[in-house]
C-alpha cells in the first residue's frame, strides 16, 4: 500500500513539474509521467 501511495505522489509531482498549457502538451506530459512511474517501479 505504501508503494502505491508513493507512486501516486511521485506521479502527481512529476505531472505538476511537466504541466503544459496545450492539449497535446498535456497528453505528452501524462505519457512522460507514466513512463517515469514505470521506471520507479522497476
Amino acid at each position: 500500500m505504501k508503494k502505491l501511495i508513493s507512486l501516486f505522489v511521485a506521479g502527481a509531482f512529476l505531472f505538476t513539474l511537466t504541466a503544459c498549457e496545450t492539449t497535446k502538451g498535456v497528453g505528452k506530459d501524462i505519457q512522460s509521467a507514466g513512463e517515469k512511474m514505470e521506471q520507479i517501479v522497476n
